[in-house]
């Protein structure tokens, strides 16, 4: 699965990156603590946005009709999105056909980990490896008679590939822990840590003020501190930009 590539149409560009790291509410978290959340950080960087080329506002009257949502230009340009479905749905039109490996869909949302006060992006699954078409990047407002701001260079859809069938291969189970003697005793082991590690911070232990935060996941080791035997743990994702020919 190594083939990603975006057809433009039209003349329009396309302006599209690997997913930042970075989030304004994390910067903003005390001492940037959101980024010790690996889970989130590679999240975050998990794909590729598409950005809005120029600033506009939009608000919906709370009306079904495409006439119920309101969208306004910044001066002297076009909004890249409409009212196109009605029900309250922002459309942005992607002007590109987007063509991945035989089996390879292209999971379509909207930017991770970046909430939006009064609309919520739609999430899609697309055949790209052979559907001559392209798609719409849609968002639903949450709340009417609210003004939503999308700004020039802002992500208004993130993408990345994902292997069809991959899913329907697995056979989800439910079993109690102590059918799992090693993944207990592991569990255990962070589990009393996790608790004595709180006990000390609160109370002020230099050594646990010294740690911040326990980083035993962040560095790939089993709760005993040794090193996990798997040599592919990620504490950062390093996607390639799409380049031209």
């Amino acid at each position: 699965m190594d083939k990603l590539v975006a057809y433009l149409v039209g003349s329009e560009e396309l302006q599209i990156r690997p997913a930042p790291l970075e989030r304004d509410w994390m910067e903003a978290t005390d001492q940037r603590y959101a980024y010790r959340c690996l889970p989130l950080n590679i999240a975050n960087a998990h794909g590729w946005e598409i950005l809005c080329p120029v600033g506009f506002t939009a608000v919906w009257t709370g009306g079904r009709g495409k006439e119920a949502v309101i969208v306004a230009a910044d001066p002297g340009t076009r909004a890249p999105a409409l009212s196109h479905f009605g029900h309250g749905v922002l459309t942005f039109h992607v002007h590109a056909l987007f063509q991945t490996d035989p089996g390879t869909d292209l999971f379509v949302t909207g930017p991770l980990n970046r909430p939006k006060d009064a609309i919520g992006p739609l999430t899609g699954i697309v055949e790209t490896d052979w559907a001559p078409f392209s798609f719409t990047m849609n968002w639903l407002f949450t709340r009417r008679a609210t003004s939503v701001r999308f700004e020039k260079g802002e992500p208004f859809c993130h993408i990345f590939p994902l292997a069809r069938g991959a899913l329907e291969g697995i056979q989800p189970q439910i079993r109690r822990i102590e059918e799992a003697p090693d993944l207990e005793r592991g569990y255990r082991t962070w589990a009393e840590g996790r608790t004595q590690f709180n006990a000390d911070l609160a109370a002020g232990d230099q050594q646990a003020q010294r740690e911040k935060w326990q980083k035993a996941y962040f560095r790939g080791e089993d709760p005993s501190g040794a090193t996990r035997p798997a040599t592919d743990h990620r504490s950062k994702l390093r996607l390639k930009p799409f380049s031209r020919r």
